[in-house]
């Protein structure tokens, strides 16, 4: 398996290109990046631009491994207005397109939600309506993800939406396309189930897979602490990953930061990697 970090774990100051940078220093063998709606890496950027960070990421020794976005938890794929699912639609376009131009093969997409709870005020879509307001639109997306040879990972989150892997896996059968599968993140099912069971159960479906750690005894989004030190079992992670043969990405996904030495992370993680992974 191959060893990435998130963008998100670095301080939100550092520009693209220094967190690319920091990346390799810190022993990464890729970055994933994130498109945001406005500024570097945007919605507004030009392909030159986008493909200025492949060319950094290049001389820089360091792979781009993937690309996600934190604009869904804005503009829902399962929203009950028209225009919001369209907006989220072209994002995942957007995405797709600039996923591309950065040689990258997997893009990271919230399917939708029925409800979130750390959002205030956060819209509540009927369950059955969500899930065919999310199927109807990965199918359709699933035709773009295949012209441009991009998949889509799909994240479970806390969404309060395809809940188990089970539902998952259906769901992801359900859309049948080679170009869409589980974007798996281990830390986001401790707080009601096992990692491992989900891998197991996700199996050839997992495009790419996030590391996070839990700690269920904190609660809500103060649970979430540096590997290692929650409730994930990472042996047992690991051996999962193993039998089912993952050797791509496993990229840590590390929020909230440092409020201090915020670079810090980004090396601390590097090592619990090399740790979990058996890396000497």
């Amino acid at each position: 398996m191959k060893k990435g970090i998130n963008i998100w774990s670095f301080p939100g100051s550092m520009s693209v290109k220094d967190c690319i940078t920091t990346a390799k220093k810190a022993g990464f063998d890729g970055i994933e990046l994130a498109l945001n709606e406005t500024g570097e890496l945007s919605l507004e950027s030009t392909e030159s631009e986008v493909r200025a960070y492949r060319q950094h990421a290049d001389e820089t020794g360091i792979e781009v491994s993937s690309l996600a976005t934190g604009l869904f938890w804005s503009y829902s794929l399962t929203s009950s207005s028209p225009l919001t699912r369209q907006k989220a639609k072209d994002i995942v376009k957007k995405q797709l397109e600039h996923a591309a131009v950065l040689g990258v093969d997997t893009i990271l997409v919230v399917p939708g939600a029925v409800g979130v709870d750390f959002i205030p005020d956060s819209e509540v879509v009927p369950y059955d309506q969500a899930y065919d307001y999310s199927l109807e639109a990965i199918q359709e997306l699933s035709k773009v993800a295949e012209s441009l040879k991009v998949s889509i990972g799909i994240e479970n989150v806390w969404n309060k939406f395809l809940l188990s892997p089970l539902e998952m896996r259906d769901f992801i059968d359900k859309v049948n396309s080679p170009y869409v599968g589980a974007y798996f993140d281990v830390g986001n099912v401790i707080f009601s189930g096992y990692p491992e069971h989900w891998i197991s159960i996700l199996s050839h479906r997992i495009k790419k897979v996030h590391f996070k750690d839990y700690r269920r005894a904190a609660g809500g989004l103060h649970g979430f602490v540096d590997l290692l030190a929650g409730d994930v079992n990472y042996p047992e992670v690991v051996k999962a990953l193993q039998t089912i043969g993952y050797e791509d990405y496993v990229i840590a996904e590390m929020i909230p930061g440092y409020t201090h030495h915020g670079e810090q992370i980004v090396y601390n993680t590097s090592g619990a990697m090399d740790a979990i992974l058996g890396r000497k």
